[in-house]
């Protein structure tokens, strides 16, 4: 026990009333019977990411002014951070907690500029890669599933040949997303990147046609991603005209650099993402559009920034309203018949069915129709064995077809239709192919590399020895876990515009990124739920002085000799990070 100190007159009393001698005599983690323990757990932006990218772990990097090392992170998971930045819907912003409390992140904006920056500082991917193996695998398609299927594999160190049926790489990305959205050099930039791990690309292959399922026999597994290049028909009389055309096909004629010739009224059936592209690109060709869909805003499935985009450049929008029969004089369209709808009860997707209201037909003046009301994939090639039906290839949760040795990902699979579920199907199908073929048990591996509860895998995981993963947390960590007095409202930065004026008669981009000092600040109002930030809360406020500093880099310490275990670390927590567990269990 170390000297008493006498203290005989009250000059000499201390100021506060703490110990002028060493306690650490005084072993109080006795008293104990609650145990408080670090846990990092999930950040709801990680979990909402089909992708499953390290969304937090980027933001802290950006707020550092770290650019590259954030891009570095996203590459490990996703070939494609500069697409996504610009064309991904964004879940992970839904996700934010911030969105309760004031304004969500811009993650998709972050997102664009790190990969912007690494354009402009000519950054390569570095990345870990497995020894080289000696099985081939096919890729079909070179869309976002195929790609990022190709760019896992050759990481896991296969041999990987990827077919494409049209004349350049990138399926929907290169020829449905208009070159305002999505310029060509960025995508451009992030295919060469895939090729330069080793991807074998054949273009001018399409399967049925130039390539058969004979050919592919010499590969040990093979992965399909041939994307919905067919749009639907409108199925209403006189849409054989000339001058009808589908938006797929119109949009790829434009994105491939073809002679487009437009009428001047042009009619825009459908309500989804590729109806939106092609009224803003033919009013960028000279035409007047106009959109006509069948059910209200609300129910409009593509994105709403891109809606209001449009009708910012002054494209007019005409809601529940349906087409009914192509007039035609000389062969070519001259007018469109349409009908008025009214909402009904909902139909097989959740969404009201439209109802046509008797008596309200009237015809619209138009010189050319293009029909934008959904796309899907024409798989009538395929071996009957894979159980194709409604253009769409049944999967296990593994991607893995009733074929052996045959995966299938991106559209013509049961998923949502988005860039980044394509992206994240092209991901799993590697990892399984991969356990296929080393014939590894793969139950228990979702468990293992699961971001959060919604499905998305990680990479980074998967090429880590099962002794090096961290334990992964099963919580997500939710707005009325945090502690909100540390966090002050501040306002989301907006994504800068061109001027509405200059995009009409251009393709150049319309969003223009954000600048380094809007990333740093955008990126800093991360409250990185669930993930310790080193902010010292636990160590200042810790009346036993049991929270001892860490490495540098490192969580910090409990010193369990003198934890009471009062709970005021965890209380005073804004990150939900600290646990208290009852002691011995």
């Amino acid at each position: 026990m170390s000297k008493p100190i006498p203290l005989l007159r009250e000059g000499e009393m201390p100021y506060q009333p703490i110990s002028l001698a060493s306690m650490e005599w005084n072993k109080t983690g006795s008293w104990r019977y609650l145990r408080p323990r670090f846990e990092n757990k999930t950040p709801p932006c990680n979990e909402g990411c089909p992708a499953g990218q390290d969304i937090e772990g980027a933001l802290v990097l950006i707020g550092k002014g770290k650019f590259l090392e954030a891009w570095d992170l996203f590459k490990e998971e996703n070939p494609f951070p500069g697409v996504c930045g610009r064309v991904c819907y964004h879940p992970c912003e839904t996700s934010c907690n911030r969105g309760d409390f004031d304004e969500s992140l811009s993650i998709n904006a972050l997102e664009r500029f790190m990969a912007d920056m690494a354009l402009k500082h000519r950054r390569k991917p570095s990345l870990k890669k497995r020894e080289k193996r000696p099985e081939k695998i096919a890729v079909i398609g070179s869309g976002p599933a195929g790609l990022t299927c190709a760019y896992h594999l050759v990481r896991l160190g296969y041999g990987v040949t990827v077919f494409e049926a049209l004349p350049v790489l990138g399926g929907m990305l290169r020829v449905g997303i208009p070159e305002y959205r999505l310029p060509k050099k960025i995508l451009g930039e992030e295919i060469d990147q895939i090729i330069e791990l080793g991807v074998r690309v054949e273009v001018n292959s399409r399967l049925g046609a130039d390539l058969s399922p004979d050919d592919l026999k010499e590969y040990e597994a093979v992965f399909l991603a041939l994307g919905n290049h067919r749009s639907r028909r409108l199925g209403i009389p006189g849409e054989e005209a000339e001058g009808v055309m589908s938006g797929v096909e119109f949009l790829q004629d434009v994105n491939l650099g073809k002679k487009v010739i437009l009428g001047k009224r042009v009619a825009v059936i459908g309500g989804g993402n590729t109806a939106i592209d092609a009224a803003r690109a033919a009013l960028r060709l000279g035409s007047k559009p106009i959109i006509l869909y069948r059910r209200t805003r609300e129910e409009m499935p593509a994105f709403a920034s891109e809606v209001h985009e449009a009708e910012e450049e002054g494209i007019e929008i005409s809601l529940l309203t349906s087409p009914m029969r192509v007039i035609s004089q000389n062969g070519r369209v001259s007018q469109l018949e349409c009908v008025k709808n009214r909402l009904g009860p909902p139909d097989e997707d959740g969404r009201r069915r439209p109802v046509e209201i008797k008596g309200s037909n009237y015809v619209l003046e138009v010189d050319q129709v293009i029909a934008a009301i959904g796309e899907e994939a024409d798989l009538a090639f395929l071996p009957k064995k894979l159980g194709a039906e409604d253009a769409t290839v049944p999967t296990d949760e593994r991607g893995a077809t009733k074929q052996n040795g045959v995966f299938a990902g991106g559209d013509i699979i049961h998923q949502p239709h988005t860039v980044v579920h394509a992206i994240a199907s092209g991901k799993r199908a590697a990892i399984f192919i991969d356990a296929h073929l080393r014939k590894q048990k793969w139950e228990g591996l979702f468990e293992a590399l699961r971001v959060g509860q919604k499905g998305s895998l990680s990479m980074k995981r998967y090429l880590q020895e099962e002794s090096e993963r961290a334990p992964l947390s099963d919580k997500t960590v939710l707005l009325k876990d945090l502690n909100l007095d540390y966090f002050e409202y501040q306002k989301r930065l907006k994504m800068p515009k061109a001027k509405t004026s200059r995009r009409t008669g251009s393709f150049e981009e319309v969003n223009l990124g954000f600048n380094e000092d809007m990333a740093v600040e955008e990126a800093r109002r991360c409250f990185n739920c669930g993930v310790c930030n080193l902010c010292d809360n636990c160590y200042i406020f810790c009346p036993d002085v049991a929270v001892q500093k860490g490495k540098e880099g490192e969580l910090n310490l409990i010193d369990y000799d003198h934890c009471k275990g009062c709970g005021i670390c965890m209380e005073e927590c804004p990150r939900d990070v600290i646990v208290m567990e009852v002691e011995g269990r």
